[in-house]
């Protein structure tokens, strides 16, 4: 069958003359609005031009077999067609209908997606903002940040020196200090999320300290980002003029690169501005600034000469591509199941890496083998002992004596050390000390040559023999080959393993033997330990504290030389002493380098060092740059001039917070106290509160390749899908990667980011900022926070209609006396919240700061107190008036003041509109005072107790209204209280019970009255139950017959649910979470029987 249609039917519709002419048509059911219910549907055909053909036209014949078709059946005929042709004109015409609708929506959406509020007052920048127009309607994040910024650089808020004189005499009067400096971005950075979060954290402590009186500055800079920066310039070099570093030479490249940070390198500052950070500009740093760099040098000479800097000849992470060692938070550990193909710069193929690859070393003068395993098979170019454990009974007849290498022909020896793991495989270890850290010490313990068998350049050197000049992984491949070729391969299989990759090149790291610059850690780190210990220093969570203890007890010397041309470039000198008296030095050899911070002092240095004149010595500086981290590890005291004795110093050093993520916990908190501890004899600063760590909304740390990196910009301003995947064409990751990261933006964002303010995003992130380690950040959630910023908006447009134009605020924060209950509920709680802030924020809780601000605003101002004052306002008592008049107020001067640490946009553009107690208020919220528990005694734990009952009648009262769907109507309600305690807790709230749940008039009924028939009940306690009398309001007979079919429902459910109860085996065979839960929904379902059973009652008594 096709749609009813008989096979004969459609036999007939092929053969006809119609079909030979090529008319295709399709079957469809149209169901026309007039077709009677119980009806079926007519049957239609359609044209291959979308016109609809009766079934008999399309045939051409009649039912039949082909037989002319009679009188009736051409008038039955005739009026199908006429119906069909009604039909079709009432389709054309809702069609066009439709149409217009659509056009009018669509219309109506652009209208309103260009419908952007923004400010279009001609305003010069450091000017005040125009605030003398009307509030627009709504929320705007455009139309309220704009112009602010720029007048609280101009008028100096955000200066320590703001509104006060010397800054020593205020000191040594006691005023209190807040100095925190910015954890320097890289130049060549652009803001991620991570970057927000300190960025809202900070500048909300630093705002807070400003609002409280104290001293404060929250000092900006900037990194210099040796490699980074190098990397950026060099591709942009390459890129523009086909040039390499090596082509221009250090100093016109060192050029170009100050010439790309001065038209580039402020780009992180603006967006800075744009998160709102109330940094002061002025003292603005740059690592490579004068200043900076003289403190640098300064250092490293004094170290120097104090034997804690020093020169040694050790392994160190080397990347090939960059030509330079890195530090150790400049590679990344990835993590491999096991075989694993990676891309390697350099290399067309991917390599294999995840593999244990196992060979024999024959020992020499036996028919013996030692079979070892590496997952670096090229590296045994360079082994130079085999490594057995001494108890080791399987190997103590081959103690002393030696294996032969394959490739180089010549024997090395078998040696013994603790360090072997005699379960691990064959336990015996293939030892290369110039390539491995392991083997670097036991080749130190063992005396061992140390053969360098990879260049700088990734090539293996001549001690590879046969191998020399092939790349490493090429080589990978050739020496397994060999190996097999002489019988000696035994075995490759899957290993899990981490891989080290550069950060910055993507290269696979090699561990290289150079020559290098030391720092010597040991007593830093020892003291720094104590700092902790002593409580000198406070870690905030002291979770950390063990991992602080853990790194600081086992610290390795830190390498601080890099390979570069970017950076403060290291003032030591290699001495060469025209002398047949001197025996040449090594450049190894720490004896013949002299630090200075000039050649003359140098050459000076080195006469008296080796007693020979000045004119017998030839200086050559190191062509290495200092490590990054040992600029920034100085930054808290170098921003003020050290080693010079600046007021500045001497007014902001120590610091009191250093607040960042925990990931550079080691890598700069750790060596800010080594230096500051070294070279100043104080510590940096007093606390350090590490924040968690922003991942996505799926718990993902933050990559590129996975598309979840957000530029905080995008989620202010809003960005479209289309939008942040071109971000990723314009980046640098390979298409594969570019696909992937597509894919993670299109499930996260499917419709883009919307405009949230920055705002909206500063407090979203400090509210998410726990006391863990990491934040998982639904980007999405912020949009919730910039309703949030609207209801703000909304409550301060309604109260300054409410107000009026000719209101003027008492001077002080007091009640009038005349404050209902509600009026002194509401000021309760405005006390509560300044007192949670006041606790917080010494205590960096932000979650129960944002919390109490969020509750004060949102679920006690605006839900509760707002719609309790209206119908106040609207009347005639002009004492009440007044009272909610002055509460209001006070809730917005006080809660703009507790959230504009968080949001300083909005909260200047509010404050700003409402009018001042005195003449003398400051000029803006972000000098404004913060508000003191001390000034809000109003806090009363027994009316905040009772209107919490009160609450929870209003609550009954609305879940009713909701159940019965009274939308409208204002019903009657009766409160039946056993307790005369209750009745008279409940009186004095009777306007706002009225007022919020929106009925008509409370009675006070007692145990042994019952309230009219016809209500809707429900308990509020075992002492209170709320009716509703629904009476006239709702159609009696339709409710039964509704709630009688809910009844059925459950009861239904409830057979279901105990059947499967009583099943054979149920108590032991079913878990037993299982049997709880359906314990539970059963015991629920028969409650709402219970319940459904009384209220069916009611309402038929009341028919």
């Amino acid at each position: 069958m096709l749609h009813g249609i008989s096979r004969y039917f459609v036999r007939n519709l092929i053969n006809s003359e119609l079909l030979k002419q090529s008319v295709r048509f399709e079957y469809r059911v149209v169901y026309p609005k007039d077709i009677q219910k119980g009806k079926k549907p007519r049957k239609v055909m359609e044209t291959e031009n979308g016109e609809p053909q009766p079934e008999s036209a399309a045939a051409g014949v009649g039912e039949g077999d082909g037989q002319p078709k009679t009188a009736a059946q051409l008038k039955k005929e005739a009026k199908k067609q006429a119906k069909l042709e009604k039909f079709k004109q009432k389709q054309e015409k809702q069609a066009k209908i439709q149409g217009n609708q659509n056009d009018k929506k669509k219309e109506k959406k652009k209208k309103e997606a260009k419908a952007v509020i923004t400010y279009d007052i001609d305003t010069k920048a450091g000017d005040k903002k125009d605030i003398t127009n009307a509030m627009p309607d709504s929320y705007s994040p455009q139309y309220v940040e704009a112009a602010w910024y720029p007048w609280w650089e101009k008028q100096q808020f955000f200066k320590p020196e703001y509104n006060r004189g010397s800054l020593t005499e205020e000191v040594s009067k006691g005023a209190n200090v807040f100095m925190m400096c910015i954890p320097p971005p890289n130049v060549t950075g652009s803001l991620h999320l991570g970057h927000a979060l300190t960025s809202s954290v900070q500048d909300s402590l630093s705002r807070w300290h400003r609002m409280k009186g104290d001293i404060t500055l929250w000092n900006p800079g900037c990194d210099h980002a040796g490699i980074a920066t190098q990397v950026v310039v060099e591709k942009k070099l390459f890129r523009e003029k086909k040039l390499t570093r090596h082509d221009l030479g250090r100093e016109k490249f060192v050029e170009e690169v100050w010439k790309w940070k001065n038209e580039k390198g402020d780009r992180i500052y603006e967006q800075l501005k744009a998160m709102g950070s109330s940094y002061d500009w002025d003292r603005a740093c740059f690592t490579m600034d004068d200043k900076l760099s003289r403190a640098v040098k300064e250092s490293f000479i004094r170290l120097h000469e104090e034997g804690i800097i020093y020169r040694s000849n050790r392994l160190v992470n080397w990347s090939c591509k960059l030509n330079s060692a890195i530090s150790d938070i400049e590679v990344d550990k990835r993590e491999l199941p096991g075989r694993t193909l990676l891309s390697v710069p350099g290399y067309e193929k991917k390599i294999e890496f995840g593999v244990l690859v196992s060979f024999a070393y024959p020992v020499e003068d036996s028919d013996e083998e030692v079979v070892v395993a590496t997952t670096r098979v090229e590296t045994m170019l360079g082994d130079t002992a085999v490594a057995v454990h001494p108890d080791d009974d399987r190997y103590k007849h081959l103690h002393g004596k030696h294996v032969m290498h394959p490739f180089r022909n010549e024997a090395i020896p078998i040696v013994c050390d603790e360090f072997v793991d005699m379960e691990f495989g064959t336990g015996a270890v293939k030892i290369t000390p110039a390539h491995d850290h392991n083997d670097y010490d036991v080749g130190k313990r063992h005396n061992l040559p140390f053969l360098t068998m990879i260049d700088d350049n990734g090539n293996i050197t001549d001690v590879g023999k046969q191998f020399a000049g092939m790349k490493r992984f090429d080589a990978r491949y050739g020496v397994l080959q060999a190996l097999k070729e002489k019988g000696l391969y035994r075995e490759t299989k899957d290993n899990p393993m981490v891989v080290p990759v550069c950060s910055r090149s993507k290269d696979i790291v090699e561990p290289l033997i150079k020559p290098q610059w030391y720092v010597d850690c040991t007593d830093m780190a020892r003291k720094a330990v104590e700092a902790v210990e002593n409580g000198d220093l406070k870690i905030i969570p002291d979770m950390h504290i063990k991992t602080w203890n853990a790194w600081l007890t086992n610290i390795r010397d830190w390498c601080i030389s890099r390979q570069l041309w970017w950076g403060h470039r290291i003032p030591a000198y290699f001495v060469t002493i025209d002398d047949p008296n001197v025996p040449a030095g090594d450049d190894t050899d720490g004896k013949y380098w002299v630090s200075g911070r000039d050649e003359d002092e140098a050459r000076k240095k080195a006469a008296k060092a080796f007693n020979v004149s000045e004119d017998k010595i030839s200086l050559r500086q190191d062509e290495d740059v200092l490590d990054t981290w040992y600029s920034s590890a100085l930054f808290p005291f170098s921003i003020f001039g050290w080693p010079e004795q600046t007021e500045d110093f001497q007014v902001f050093y120590p610091g009191t917070l250093l607040e960042t993520g925990h990931d550079i916990l080691f890598f700069w908190v750790a060596r800010m106290v080594f230096f500051g501890q070294k070279l100043c004899g104080k510590l940096p600063f007093r606390e350090v509160y590490l924040h968690a760590m922003v991942r996505d909304a799926h718990g993902r740390k933050m990559s590129k390749s996975l598309g979840n990196v957000i530029d905080p910009l995008d989620v202010i301003h809003g960005i479209s899908l289309e939008g942040l995947m071109s971000q990723l064409e314009n980046s640098n990751l390979d298409p594969k990667e570019i696909d992937r990261a597509k894919a993670g933006q299109k499930a996260d964002y499917p419709t883009g980011i919307p405009e949230c303010g920055t705002d909206a995003l500063r407090f979203a992130l400090c509210a998410y900022t726990s006391q863990g380690r990491d934040i998982n950040l639904d980007v999405l959630r912020v949009q919730g926070y910039r309703h949030f910023c609207n209801k703000l908006w909304n409550a301060t447009k309604f109260a300054m209609m409410s107000l009026g134009d000719d209101y003027k605020p008492i001077p002080t924060i007091q009640p009038t006396g005349s404050e209902s209950p509600v009026d002194k509920w509401m000021l309760s709680r405005i006390a509560n919240a300044v007192s949670t802030c006041e606790t917080g924020w010494p205590e960096y809780d932000f979650p129960a700061i944002t919390t109490s601000i969020y509750n004060l605003w949102l679920y006690e101002l605006c839900d509760v107190y707002v719609e309790y004052m209206k119908p106040i306002i609207q009347g005639n008592d002009e004492v009440a008036k007044a009272t909610v008049r002055n509460v209001l107020y006070n809730c917005l001067d006080t809660g703009l003041k507790l959230i504009s640490p968080f949001m300083p946009f909005v909260s200047e553009e509010l404050w700003q509109r409402l009018p001042r107690r005195s003449e003398n208020d400051p000029p803006s919220i972000c000098v404004a005072d913060y508000p003191h528990a001390k000034d809000f005694p109003f806090r009363n734990e027994q009316i905040e107790q009772d209107f919490e009952f009160v609450q929870n009648v209003i609550k009954q009262i609305r879940s009713i209204r909701a159940e019965y769907q009274l939308t409208k109507q204002k019903p009657e309600v009766y409160l039946r209280c056993s307790d005369t305690t209750v009745s008279q807790l409940l009186e004095p709230y009777s306007t706002a019970i009225q007022t919020l749940a929106s009925t008509s008039t409370i009675h006070y009924i007692q145990t042994d009255q019952q309230p009219p028939m016809g209500c809707g009940m429900s308990t509020v306690s075992d002492k209170c139950e709320v009716h509703l009398l629904l009476k006239g309001l709702i159609d009696m007979g339709k409710e039964v017959t509704k709630l009688e079919q809910k009844k059925e429902k459950l009861e239904s459910q409830r057979t279901k649910l105990d059947n499967a109860t009583k099943v054979e085996d149920y108590e032991t065979k079913v878990p037993e979470n299982i049997r709880q839960a359906n314990a539970e929904k059963l015991l629920q379902t028969e409650n709402e029987i219970t319940k459904l059973t009384e209220a069916i009652a009611t309402l038929k008594a009341a028919e």
